[in-house]
């Protein structure tokens, strides 16, 4: 059964907020790769916590993507960083454009309780495009609210990080880790215990500072 493919537009996108187009069908896998950014550029699973394992996800149909047989995957950079963003909200949306990344890499893991985590990054053209989709990104978090099919708490912000907790509909809820170092943001979600890990996030912050550019 054909799936979407993360294949490029012809047409550039330029801002993430705006939705993106409709994928072609996948007829291969996606590269291991995305550009510079390689699987080097994303936390070792033993740096996240006792038991984490990199986790070679399957894809298919429901998925959306062709599976590559390894735990990394290129995906589009508009489709990345416009799915990033929060949407279900009940509280007024933030406005303004946002940069489109030049690339884009996902990598899968699970926790030592086999709960799934991913880890996103987002490599900018140079740096103020990267804190200009951080600071958006963080808006758009802030202004998300409680109530609507997507509810936000914020646990912290620094800066150049923060961490919050994402709850669809009352029912799946993970923590949300945002970093941004030079032209790179990267996100980190896991659905293990989010009310109690706070500290957990926080305590990520420089090994992902330390990898992702």
């Amino acid at each position: 059964m054909p799936v979407p493919t993360n294949t490029l537009s012809t047409t550039k996108a330029t801002d993430a907020g705006v939705p993106p187009q409709i994928p072609e069908q996948a007829t291969a896998p996606p590269p291991a790769n995305a550009g510079p950014l390689t699987e080097r550029n994303l936390p070792a699973p033993d740096k996240l916590g006792p038991g984490w394992k990199t986790y070679t996800d399957p894809g298919g149909a429901e998925a959306g993507f062709v599976g590559n047989n390894t735990w990394t995957r290129r995906r589009d950079p508009h489709q990345a960083s416009y799915e990033a963003l929060p949407s279900g909200c009940a509280g007024s949306p933030a406005k303004g454009a946002l940069p489109v990344p030049a690339y884009a890499l996902t990598g899968s893991y699970r926790t030592a309780a086999a709960l799934p985590a991913t880890a996103l990054l987002l490599r900018f053209s140079n740096s103020d495009q990267a804190t200009a989709y951080y600071q958006g990104y963080g808006q758009r978090m802030r202004a998300c609210g409680t109530g609507g099919d997507l509810s936000v708490r914020q646990l912290w912000t620094d800066q150049s990080a923060a961490a919050a907790v994402r709850a669809y509909a009352g029912v799946e809820s993970y923590v949300d880790l945002c970093v941004l170092r030079g032209s790179t943001v990267a996100l980190l979600a896991t659905s293990a215990e989010p009310d109690q890990q706070a500290d957990w996030a926080r305590a990520l912050v420089p090994v992902v500072e330390a990898v992702i550019e």
